[in-house]
This record gives structure tokens, sequence and C-alpha cells, in this order.
């Protein structure tokens, strides 16, 4: 198994992966992708349940201002014309994401104007008058008390299961604001979901790939570092090195998914549930990603944050002092690798919107290949 040679062996086929393996393969490279988990496409991975492409790791909503990326990703799939609307429920009230004249409006019964909305706001941040100390007085100064209470207050407890009154205020350095009557919750100027759902994409991306299921890295880790002459590792950072320096901290999902005999269950692909009434934070309705509504059932997942153990999916980040102070020293051991690339959401401890990962993957290949 393991005489074979090839230029690059690429543990993960999430977008990072997949991305760079093409790349290799379209300027003749040999290429490997190990997978541990039974599928591709890591978090963007979508299964088909009854005529529905459900999104099993929590919704992926694509969106860039990098032409080069949507014309790539284009390349292999069409994207819809979906736009990100999504709406907020706390008890049995509605508003619009993300904060707008729309939610203002229906806050503030006398406001009209962008001029209304803002009075309101200003005169509330002023209950704030020192240097925010944490995440609640950050909000608070950014956006008032009202519309902290109603949309921020619950949901960021449930999120990261603390009181907002011990979070760090740098969690929310700004709240995105508009006084305009406009529900589109991104601003970039492409945005859609692929047609016939992710797993098609990362498909397509492969093709003509040797990609390897079920297969750990760690198993055999000296063994698979020897198959290649470079190694692309977009595993946990701290994963790679053992832990030897202490374990990075994440925080989880733990997701409930239920297919109904209903047509439409919420009329939005996405609800946050921003109050503590209940303890998921968000119900998605996968059908409206793609605009099916033609069927008699629909598929609907319940969003639970969780504290990560072990096991479970890696979803967050904590990046607070302590975390990034030992993510750094874990990079700098990353640097002496003189086999390996680290690249990707987990191997940088970082954050990354799908574009991102892209655009970053092209990056990495274009520094080594070029």
């Amino acid at each position: 198994m393991f005489f074979m040679k090839y230029d690059y062996l690429i543990v993960g086929s999430g977008l990072f992966g997949a991305t760079f393996a093409n790349l290799a393969k379209n300027e003749g490279k040999k290429v490997l992708i190990i997978e541990k988990r039974n599928h591709i496409g890591g978090n963007i991975y979508t299964e088909e349940i009854n005529g529905i492409n459900v999104h099993k790791y929590g919704a992926h909503i694509f969106h860039t201002n990098y032409k080069e990326v949507w014309d790539y990703v284009n390349s292999f799939v069409e994207f819809n014309r979906f736009t990100n609307s999504p709406i907020a429920r706390i008890n049995n009230e509605i508003y619009n994401m993300p904060f707008n004249m729309n939610t203002f409006s229906k806050i503030w019964s006398d406001v009209i104007t962008p001029e209304d909305a803002i009075k309101h706001i200003n005169e509330e941040r002023k209950e704030i008058t020192h240097e925010p100390m944490n995440l609640e007085e950050q909000a608070i100064s950014l956006v008032g008390r009202t519309i902290y209470e109603k949309l921020v207050k619950g949901y960021t407890e449930k999120q990261w299961n603390r009181d907002c009154t011990l979070l760090p205020p740098f969690i929310i350095k700004r709240l995105p604001v508009r006084f305009t009557y406009d529900n589109n919750y991104f601003d970039d100027l492409y945005q859609g979901i692929a047609i016939g759902g992710y797993t098609k994409l990362i498909e397509k991306m492969l093709e003509g790939i040797e990609v390897r299921l079920n297969t750990d890295f760690f198993d055999k880790k000296e063994e698979y570092i020897e198959m290649a002459e470079k190694i692309i590792y977009t595993g946990p950072l701290d994963e790679y090195f053992d832990y030897k320096l202490g374990k990075l901290e994440y925080r989880s999902l733990r997701f409930e998914t239920k297919i109904l005999n209903v047509n439409n269950y919420q009329g939005n692909a996405v609800v946050n549930y921003t109050g503590h009434e209940v303890d998921y934070t968000r119900v998605i309705e996968h059908k409206h990603f793609e605009f099916k509504k033609d069927n008699d059932i629909t598929v609907v997942t319940y969003e639970y944050p969780a504290d990560y153990e072990e096991g479970m999916e890696k979803y967050y980040t904590v990046n607070d002092e302590k975390n990034n102070e030992l993510a750094k020293r874990y990079t700098k051991l990353a640097s002496e690798e003189k086999k390996v690339i680290f690249g990707g959401r987990l191997a940088e401890y970082k954050y990354y919107d799908m574009d991102d990962v892209i655009k970053q993957a092209f990056d990495v290949f274009e520094k080594i290949e070029k």
C-alpha cells in the first residue's frame, strides 16, 4: 500500500483540500486524498433526503467578492440566486436580520426614516459611558439595550454557554447595522447555493483524483508522510503535534434533523431563535435553499450549540488570549515542518468563510508551484 509515490498527499477532502487537489491535478501532479470520514466535502457535505439537499453540518451559503473564486466554483456546477435573508424569532415576535430598517420600524413604532432609527439607537448607546468591559456592554455601546436584549443576548449566551457579562467584548467587535430596508445578510457581489448540493461541487472538483475514505492519517502518520513529496494537512493543528503543547479549545454543535409531512414549515431557510425559551439557536429548512416547494414534505434541522467533547466535530475556534497564544506556538512548530503545508480552518485555527478557504488554497498552491 505504501510503495506508491505521489507529488501530493492531501489530508482531508474539505474545500481547502479539494481545491488544492484540483489545482495540482490540472498541473499534471499525482495526488492522493485521504479522508477520515466516510464521505468527501468536509463540513459543506450535503446529502439528499427525499429529493431535498440537506446541509449535514449546518447551513452554508456561498458568498464572495472574489470574481476568480466565483468563476472557479461555477466552472464545476451552477449556483442559484439564493440570497441569505434570515429572520430572528424571540417568543412569538419576528424580526428581520441583519439589523436594518425593517427591524427598527418593528421594534419602535415611530421609526419611519433612517434618522428616526439612528435617534433611538444613539439615545440607548449613551448607557455605556466607559470602555466596554464585557460583551453585554460592547453590544449596548453599538446598538443599544433594546436590540441587544431582543436579538443578541439570548442567542450569544446559548452559542457560548456563558452569560454575556462573562464574555470578552472582542467577540462582538461590531454588529451589522444597515439603515436601509434591505434584508440581504451579506453585501458580497456574488452569492448563491450550488444547485444539487455542495457534494456535487466537491465530486466535480475531485474527478480523476484518488480518494481513500475512512482513512485516518494518524493511524500510520509516518508512513503516509513518506508516500509523497509534500503533505497538505487540513486537520486540527494541535492534533498533528499530538497535543504536546496542550489542546486548543473549540465550540461544537449538535443537530436534530426531522422529516415533516408539510410543504412549508417556517417560510424561510434560516430562522434564528434569539431567546432562552428554546435551547436551539437556529432552525434550518433546507428546501428553501434551492426553492424546492413542490413536494409535500420538508426537512428541518434544529441547531444546538454544545461544549466540545472528544469525538465531536470542531466548529468554532475560541479565539481568546490563551488559545491564540497557544495557536501561535503550534504555528511556529508547523513552520518548521519541511514536507508539510498546513492549510484551512482547522490547520490554522482560524474561522474562514468558504470563499476565503478557496482563495487561500489558490495562494498556497501558487506559492509552492510557481
